[in-house]
């Protein structure tokens, strides 16, 4: 058999330090070798915005926007504190509203005994 008709083989690569010339792959989602970006809390800020307290849900949204932008740009460190301080907006809104909600609770509760004792009186 003859190799008639066929191309050469492509030469080896160079011999060098840098691999031969061939380009690394890029790196995973969006400029470091980190993995999967820390969870966002997204969802919990949102509910805890509707449901709990709204100051409080508010800059629990805007720290959970921030956690996949400086994921993205590579700032893992600052995503991971965002990541962090959105869980402590979203602990803070849920406490309170919690407390909101007995203090409301109370409040009727005290608003109705003091109207009964007040009308039993007649």
């Amino acid at each position: 058999m003859s190799d008639a008709g066929y191309p050469p083989p492509p030469p080896p690569p160079p011999s060098g330090s840098d691999g031969g010339g061939y380009a690394a792959p890029p790196p995973p989602y969006g400029g470091g070798f980190g993995g999967t970006p820390p969870d966002n809390k997204l969802v919990w800020s949102i509910l805890v915005t509707l449901f709990c307290c709204l100051p409080f849900g508010i800059v629990a949204i805007i720290k959970s926007a921030e956690v996949n932008s400086k994921w993205a740009s590579g700032d893992h460190a600052g995503a991971q504190k965002s990541a962090a301080d959105a869980g402590k907006w979203i602990k803070w809104s849920v406490i309170a509203g919690v407390v909101v909600a007995v203090l409301y609770i109370i409040f009727f509760v005290f608003l109705g005994a003091l109207g009964s004792s007040s009308s039993s009186g007649m």
